[in-house]
């Protein structure tokens, strides 16, 4: 998965530290609550009947095994030893005390999570398909694109205050796991009948009262220029998007009641417009996402992945004293790795890993990929899929013994 970078930490260690003074100057009665509601909300932090609630953001639904044990462990110090986990990829703790929230921020800062832009009218968290980088019908991993979208949306100082809340999601399949559609702001990534990847935009969709499906409103707008097209998208809803009633200041409703014609007409105007600035990320800076969403595996960091994954290091230990496993062979070894740190405990995203280590050296043995996909704890087809591919011409046992 990604990991903060030296600018992405000292960002989020700099909000901490912030937000600790604004809290201190509050509970010493230097700023009244209307004063300290607008400061507290960009920072996730909503007062409720009995008391403060905490919304933390989890970047397009994805956590390693550090970042789970200190929701863990804040849910156990801080709240009553529960969070709930919400239909948009965050998590939130009910029974906050103000003079804990900047502890609990900081906490968080340690393994690279925060709760920034998780209230306000801003742009949200980013959501993603939860089977991202392992569904077996997607076109192109999205994961690096949402990645993208949050550090571009991130203390985006031009849509710091909008009408009203903004929420995209981002998807790689046909099959809308994300409900992509009922976002403000829906991306695809699709492929042309060349075979190009490109992007297709929906926009306009919502629940609540008015509940809408977004139309769309790109159909094909290159990877590259996906920051300048959501630009030219924001840049309209801000422009004309309704600030009185708050019912009625979501960008469904302007969609809705200009047309998506018209609503198109502009987003062009305005995306041509921008084309001419240069505001598009280098492509160097997807090509350092998607290397960093890469596992240690493929780095070969394998004393990383030892000591970050216990549960792999406990199947390392049984399988190599297991006077069965001798056939084994690096390929092996390598294949285990790679498929328990994508599809098992490495993301904390899949159920199930085994336990079983005989078992899973019976399957090696055998040459039985399907039953070695099981017991590694995927239930995404892609798993099984890779595995048959990269078993299927493996020599005999005797041969695999003798090497």
């Amino acid at each position: 998965m990604y990991q903060y970078d030296q600018y992405d930490q000292a960002m989020v260690d700099a909000r901490v530290a912030e937000f600790r003074d604004q809290v201190n100057r509050r509970l010493a009665g230097e700023m009244t609550e209307d004063q300290f509601k607008p400061l507290r909300l960009k920072n996730g932090l909503y007062l409720q009947l009995h008391a403060y609630m905490l919304r933390v953001a989890v970047p397009y639904g994805t956590l390693n095994s550090a970042q789970m044990r200190m929701l863990g462990d804040i849910a156990d110090k801080y709240d009553r030893g529960y969070g709930h986990f919400t239909t948009r990829q965050n998590i939130q703790y009910n029974w906050i005390k103000l003079e804990d929230a900047a502890d609990i921020l900081a906490d968080l800062a340690s393994v690279e999570m925060h709760a920034i832009q998780t209230s306000g009218n801003c742009i949200r968290n980013t959501t993603a398909d939860q089977f991202a980088g392992a569904a077996a019908d997607e076109v192109e991993d999205p994961r690096p694109y949402a990645e993208l979208l949050r550090q571009w949306s991130t203390f985006h100082p031009e849509f710091d205050y909008l009408p009203r809340k903004f929420k995209i999601a981002i998807i790689g399949s046909d099959t809308d796991r994300a409900a992509m559609k009922l976002h403000d702001i829906g991306i695809q990534i699709v492929k042309n009948e060349a075979g190009e990847i490109g992007c297709r935009f929906y926009v306009g969709g919502g629940m609540g009262r008015t509940p809408m499906i977004a139309p769309v409103i790109g159909d094909f707008v290159p990877p590259l220029q996906m920051i300048s097209y959501l630009e030219a998208c924001l840049r309209v809803y801000n422009r004309y998007g309704r600030r009185d009633n708050k019912y009625k200041a979501r960008i469904k409703i302007l969609v809705h009641e200009i047309g998506a014609d018209e609503y198109r007409r502009q987003v062009e105007e305005e995306f041509a417009h921008i084309l001419t600035l240069g505001l598009e990320p280098p492509p160097a800076e997807l090509e350092r996402i998607e290397d960093e969403l890469e596992s240690e595996i493929a780095r070969g960091n394998w004393d990383a992945v030892l000591a970050s994954n216990r549960r792999f290091h406990q199947l390392v230990n049984r399988v190599a004293d297991n006077p069965d496993a001798v056939f084994l062979v690096d390929r092996h070894w390598l294949l285990i790795a790679a498929l328990w740190q994508r599809y098992g405990y490495g993301s904390e995203r899949f159920a199930g890993v085994a336990s079983d280590h005989r078992h899973l050296i019976k399957c090696f043995r055998s040459n039985d990929a399907e039953g070695a996909a099981v017991l590694m704890g995927s239930h995404v087809l892609k798993a099984r899929q890779e595995l048959v591919e990269r078993m299927g011409t493996a020599a005999p046992a005797a041969a695999m013994a003798a090497g």
